[in-house]
């Protein structure tokens, strides 16, 4: 594989330190920089050292332009509005972009499929393999499983994260849904409605806490049975991991909307 040069988004956050840390020690891949939003605290620092490694010589920049001059990828975990821009700057400079952003809104959505018809764009709520593989896994047992099984999807993340449900347990919303043959929207249940669950409900159970990196489950739940799928990250690196290879695998990809299953050939 090609030497991939990549830009980081977001470069002082706890995703864009465990992105640059990442890049560092993976062979073929280097660093091209890192950008934060104009009058960010971390501009004009060492990227190496905010990421707890040696001084680089690089420091954070306030603006995407220059980095993606120098890069062939973007990785971009950082907040919607952002990513939005993010993708559009990607774009006038014919450069992939990873997004790891989630909380979109439906515009926001339709922006980047927009944007997507230009460049290679892999999105994905979850960057980690194992999620990636339970969301496929989710997909198979939901279409074998009729409406008499009850999906119920519990996650749990540290107090700071904003969005509920998490972008994560959302993709396995959509999974199950799929595999039903159904539309989400039309069976997402509400943790805040009483009276009797009506059948073929995809449900979501929230929980902030602490500083949980993630926890999820999908629980079939039958009359005589509960089958339950799940995966527990343990370090948030995992995503980063992930994150890069996304971006050195979309390099080669004509423009497109992608997702980590594209990545992993799980498609």
């Amino acid at each position: 594989m090609a030497k991939t040069s990549i830009l980081v988004a977001g470069a002082g956050g706890r995703m864009g330190r465990a992105v640059v840390a990442e890049i560092l020690k993976t062979p073929g891949a280097t660093l091209a920089g890192g950008f934060e939003r104009p009058g960010g605290p971390d501009i004009g620092k060492d990227i190496g050292v905010l990421a707890g490694l040696d001084a680089l010589g690089l420091n954070v920049e306030d603006a995407s332009d220059k980095g993606l001059s120098r890069a062939g990828s973007l990785i971009d975990f950082t907040a919607p509005s952002a990513s939005v821009e993010n993708a559009r700057a990607a774009a006038d400079k014919g450069v992939a972009h990873v997004i790891g952003t989630t909380g979109f809104s439906a515009d926001d959505e339709a922006a980047i499929a927009e944007v997507a018809k230009t460049i290679p764009i892999v999105k994905s709520g979850n960057m980690s393999v194992g999620v990636n593989v339970l969301t496929a896994l989710v997909e198979q047992a939901a279409k074998a499983l009729n409406d008499d099984y009850d999906i119920e999807i519990f996650e749990a993340h540290h107090r700071a994260k904003v969005d509920a449900p998490s972008g994560t347990a959302l993709m396995l919303g959509r999974a199950a849904a799929k595999g039903r043959g159904v539309d989400l929207d039309e069976k997402r249940g509400s943790g805040e409605r009483t009276g009797q669950r009506e059948a073929g409900d995809i449900g979501f159970s929230v929980m902030r806490g602490g500083g949980i990196v993630g926890e999820h489950r999908v629980a079939f739940a039958g009359m005589q049975e509960v089958i339950t799928l799940s995966h527990s990250a343990i370090d948030r690196g995992l995503f980063a991991k992930g994150a890069v290879a996304a971006a050195r695998w979309a390099m080669g990809q004509p423009p497109g909307l992608y997702s980590m299953r594209d990545v992993l050939g799980l498609t």
